[in-house]
C-alpha cells in the first residue's frame, strides 16, 4: 500500500522527528511549515538522501486557503493523502487570565484549533469512504494540559488542546465506519523549540522536573514513535483515543 503522510508543523520539534521516522518505513511525506523555511527544506533534502520522498510545503494553519492548497499540492506531488498528522500549533506564553488579549486568544484558536479541524475536513474529503477514499488514519497532537487545565499562566492553551480531544472524539465516532481511524496524543513537557529556551533555566527544569513522575522532561522522538504507532496498522481496532505520553503526568 502507497502511504502518504502530510505533517503540519513539520520543520521542528514532534513534527520534525514524527516526518524523518516516517520516511524510514516507506511514507512519502509532505512536511508542512510556516516559517522555518531552511529547515523543512534541510529535513525533505535528508530524506531525499536517504532513498525516501518528500516535499516541503509553506502554509500557515490560521489561513483556510493555506490549508487547501497543501492538501492539493501534497496530492499532486505525492499521491492520495492516506495519513495525517496535526502536529503545527501555537502557544500565547504565560499569562493569566486577567491579561488576555483577544487578538492572541483568537490567533491561538485559529492555529490549534480552527487549522486543525480545517485540515481534518481535507483529509475526510479524501479518505472517507464515502466520499470514494479508501480510508486513513490521522493523529491531532493534543496536550496533557487539556487533562488538567494545564500548568498555572497556561489555561488559554489548555483550552484550545481540550478543544482538540473533544473534537478528535466526535470525529473518530463520524468517521469510523468509513474507514477514518482518529486519535490524538497528549504529550506532557518536551524538550523542543518551543520550550528550549524555558528549559534552560536549571531551577525552572528541576520544578518541572519533580512534577513529573519520571522525573524527567519527554524527547520528540518517544513522541514521535507513539505517533507513527497510532498510524500503523497495529492499531487498527483503536479510534477516539487518547494516549498520554507524558511520563506519567503530573505530580500535584
Amino acid at each position: 500500500m502507497n502511504k502518504t503522510l502530510l505533517v503540519t508543523g513539520g520543520a521542528s520539534g514532534i513534527g520534525a522527528e514524527t516526518a524523518r521516522r516516517a520516511a524510514t518505513r516507506g511514507y512519502k511525506v509532505a512536511i508542512n511549515y510556516r516559517s522555518r523555511d531552511a529547515q523543512a527544506k534541510a529535513i525533505v533534502a535528508d530524506i531525499v538522501a536517504k532513498g525516501g520522498q518528500a516535499i516541503a510545503l509553506p502554509g500557515d494553519m490560521a489561513h483556510e486557503t493555506d490549508i487547501v492548497r497543501i492538501f492539493e499540492e501534497t496530492e499532486r506531488a505525492l499521491g492520495p493523502i492516506t495519513h495525517l498528522v496535526n502536529s503545527a500549533g501555537i502557544s500565547t506564553g504565560p499569562g493569566r487570565v486577567d491579561a488576555y488579549d483577544a487578538a492572541a486568544l483568537a490567533n491561538l484558536f485559529a492555529v490549534n484549533v480552527i487549522g486543525l479541524m480545517l485540515c481534518c475536513r481535507e483529509a475526510a474529503k479524501r479518505m472517507s469512504t464515502r466520499n470514494g477514499g479508501k480510508g486513513g488514519a490521522i493523529v491531532n497532537v493534543s496536550s496533557m494540559a487539556a487533562t488538567l487545565g494545564g500548568r498555572l499562566g497556561s489555561s488559554a492553551y489548555a483550552a484550545s488542546k481540550g478543544a482538540v480531544d473533544a473534537f478528535t472524539k466526535g470525529f473518530a465516532r463520524e468517521a469510523a465506519s468509513e474507514g477514518i481511524r482518529v486519535n490524538s496524543i497528549r504529550p506532557g513537557m518536551v524538550l523542543s523549540e518551543m520550550t528550549e529556551r524555558r528549559l534552560q533555566d536549571a531551577a525552572f527544569r528541576a520544578h518541572i522536573e519533580t512534577s513529573i513522575p519520571m522525573r524527567r522532561v519527554g524527547q520528540s522522538h518517544e513522541i514521535a514513535e507513539a505517533i507513527l504507532w497510532l498510524l500503523s496498522d497495529e492499531a487498527s481496532f483503536i479510534t477516539g483515543a487518547m494516549l498520554d505520553a507524558a511520563g506519567g503526568g503530573y505530580i500535584i
